[in-house]
């Protein structure tokens, strides 16, 4: 089995922040989280907030979208095109997403692309309240661990060296940039 990080791996750019921008230009009444979301990003950038909390009081966000499912069909079946050929043409039945995005817009997206196994950070799409870890680093290793056990990974993929941990179990790794693959040695 194959197991790949989502954002700038898979998908060309962050969903996550895509999400965001859209929802501010799409449904305008999102727009008047902007000065939490301003203040709370500074505490994050001066080290005064831990990365959850900000990202919690980012998400607060979907407190004002009435149509939350919609509102999330409707932005990932438009940003499809975000996922790179590479990937396409690569993809295999059992692929694994593992994922610091929110779940439900992870998994939408996989659904639309064919990926059955998705783990992310559990948000609720309604309040962006954590219910649990944001999934990244070490929690990556023991969502996969909590599924699989001790199940080998043929290949991982990933953008970003925070996800060293997960690639030291894979028998071969990889670093994605663009849409160049480079091996990975971690």
């Amino acid at each position: 089995m194959n197991v790949y990080d989502w954002d700038d791996t898979i998908y060309r750019g962050d969903s996550t922040m895509g999400m965001v921008l859209y929802a501010w230009s799409h449904r305008p009444k999102t727009l008047l989280s902007i000065p939490r979301t301003a203040v709370c990003g500074l505490l994050f950038v001066l080290r005064l907030m831990p990365k959850q909390t900000f990202k919690t009081n980012l998400f607060h966000m979907f407190t004002f979208i009435d149509d939350m499912e919609d509102f999330v069909e409707e932005y990932t079946s438009s940003h499809l095109d975000h996922v790179k050929e590479w990937y396409k043409n690569h993809q295999k039945e059992d692929d694994v997403v593992i994922s610091a995005s929110p779940e439900f817009l992870i998994r939408s997206f996989c659904d639309k692309v064919g990926i059955k196994t998705v783990m992310a950070s559990p948000v609720d799409m309604h309040t962006g309240i954590y219910s649990g870890e944001n999934c990244h680093g070490e929690e990556k290793v023991r969502r996969y661990r909590a599924v699989f056990g001790e199940a080998p990974i043929n290949e991982f993929y990933s953008d970003s060296t925070s996800d060293t941990p997960l690639a030291k179990l894979a028998a071969k790794a990889f670093l994605v940039k663009g849409d160049t693959l480079k091996e990975w040695r971690p």
